[in-house]
């Protein structure tokens, strides 16, 4: 029981060590992740995704609200209201006008289509005559009633194989405010798209553009959220239906939404010269990798660090168990094994004797008049006695045999293997040699005797019984005269 009680006690320690140390580097780890991970999500939400938003809405006012500005800046040019309020005698005169604003600004095309003769002028020349009954001219009657300076539109540029093109229609007017005509400028589709990928390339953002009803009008070659495409409704994604709900028009702020189960952060700018929205999206994955990443490498630390100290506690348990069951099963004195020691040592003994079976001869044996050498030459003389006797006695057997200290001057035997006669033979020579060999203490030369008691195991012996038989030849030794030894069997004893 003592040793299954220490055994469960270490597992116990153990258990409670991993726990304790589980829990502390679990713990640490993970408010050292939430903490980072907080700080990190406020500066995206109040400082990264803003910024970027700013930047690129400044990206924006050069790439895409400039063409807004040259078609303002057409759509009030002296020059076409005087062409135009004259009657429009020179056609050339205006296709060279839209040829320079397409040079000197780069724009992909310029046109203007006058009210008075519904024709279309463009830097190539006169195009066409725009009706009211044609769907692909609907755009200008649009224009012509519309309250808004101008609108921004996707369509089919006729001057150029009808290749989509986002056009700025600007509504002209003379110089008392009657409506003469629309003007404008154009970028290709593609050329947006990849503006906007530029953009998401340089930021490491997903950009796009939302109209004021929650539509798609600008994605890059990916496409918006969850890969929505242009003219695709925000109300349609799942995911995005409580964000549009949260688009006070106009409002710009930092939003969280999820996605197949990925976080996202995302803040929303009104762009008031495009009246649209600018989406600018980061992933919550792509943000918190790293730290995630350093969590998984602390806990591996961790784990590595806890293995480490439950290796070494579990060795120095092991170490001070086995000092504690060494001090609890030898004597301190003789380092043979105590009255515990040899109980667990004969029992196994005992159980193979009968067992195989063999024979086993039990000694017990006593130091005659110790008790005088004791009070002659004192403790410490006796001390030396017992370590030096119990030397010469391992020195008389076997490494099989089994020797311990019983108590006192008392010392028992077990002769594994060996038969009576073998084993009176045995404690004939200890004796003899306990007889002939001198002991020095503090100058004195000291001599012993000692009487020993024999027996052999039998069939229906038990640890007591053969201990006891021992004890009882023993005591006979000393009773007829002390050096000497005595056997004594089951039935029959003799000296």
């Amino acid at each position: 029981m003592p040793l299954r009680s220490a055994f469960y006690s270490q597992r116990s320690l153990v258990l409670t060590l991993v726990a304790l140390l589980g829990a502390g580097f679990l713990a640490t780890s993970l408010l050292s992740y939430y903490a980072s991970r907080a700080s990190i999500r406020d500066n995206i939400v109040n400082t990264e995704l803003p910024l970027t938003s700013d930047t690129v809405y400044s990206e924006i006012q050069k790439d895409l609200v400039r063409p807004i500005l040259i078609s303002s800046m057409m759509s009030r040019d002296t020059f076409m209201r005087d062409w135009v309020v004259n009657g429009e005698k020179d056609s050339d005169q205006m296709t060279r006008y839209l040829d320079e604003v397409m040079t000197h600004y780069g724009a992909y095309t310029a046109f203007f289509v006058s009210n008075s003769s519904h024709t279309y002028y463009h830097a190539k020349g006169v195009l066409k005559q725009v009706k009211i009954d044609e769907p692909r001219d609907a755009w200008y009657f649009r224009v012509r009633d519309m309250k808004d300076p101008y609108e921004i539109n996707v369509d089919p540029d006729l001057a150029n194989k009808d290749n989509m093109t986002f056009f700025i229609n600007y509504k002209v007017f003379d110089y008392n405010d009657r409506f003469i005509g629309a003007a404008g400028v154009g970028l290709t589709v593609d050329a947006v798209i990849k503006l906007i990928d530029k953009y998401q390339q340089r930021y490491q953002r997903s950009v796009y553009f939302v109209d004021t009803f929650g539509r798609l009008v600008l994605t890059g070659a990916e496409g918006g959220p969850e890969g929505a495409r242009v003219g695709k409704s925000l109300t349609d994604l799942d995911s995005m239906k409580g964000l549009v709900s949260q688009l006070p028009k106009p409002h710009s702020g930092s939003y969280e939404y999820s996605a197949h189960g990925q976080g996202h952060f995302l803040n929303v700018r009104f762009i008031p010269e495009l009246n649209w929205y600018l989406f600018v999206d980061k992933r919550e994955d792509g943000a918190l990798s790293e730290i995630r990443q350093s969590l998984y490498l602390n806990l591996l630390i961790c784990l590595l660090v806890t293995l480490i100290v439950l290796a070494l506690v579990n060795r120095l348990i092991k170490r001070y168990q086995d000092k504690i069951h060494a001090q609890a099963t030898l004597d301190s004195l003789t380092e043979l094994p105590n009255r515990r020691g040899f109980d667990l040592l004969a029992v196994q003994a005992l159980h193979e004797a009968h067992r195989e079976p063999k024979p086993l001869t039990a000694l017990l044996l006593d130091l005659d008049h110790f008790k005088v050498l004791n009070d002659t030459y004192g403790h410490m003389a006796g001390d030396q006695v017992l370590i030096g006797f119990a030397r010469d006695l391992q020195s008389c057997l076997r490494h099989s045999d089994i020797v311990c200290r019983w108590g006192g001057e008392e010392f028992i035997v077990l002769l594994k293997d060996t038969d009576g006669e073998t084993g009176q033979k045995i404690a004939e020579k200890i004796r003899q040699h306990v007889e002939q060999h001198e002991y020095a203490y503090n100058g004195h030369t000291l001599n012993l005797t000692v009487s020993i008691g024999a027996t052999t195991l039998q069939r229906d012996d038990t640890l007591h019984s053969l201990l006891s038989r021992a004890d009882h030849a023993m005591y006979r030794a000393k009773q007829t005269g002390r050096n000497r030894t005595c056997v004594e069997m089951h039935q029959s004893t003799y000296a």
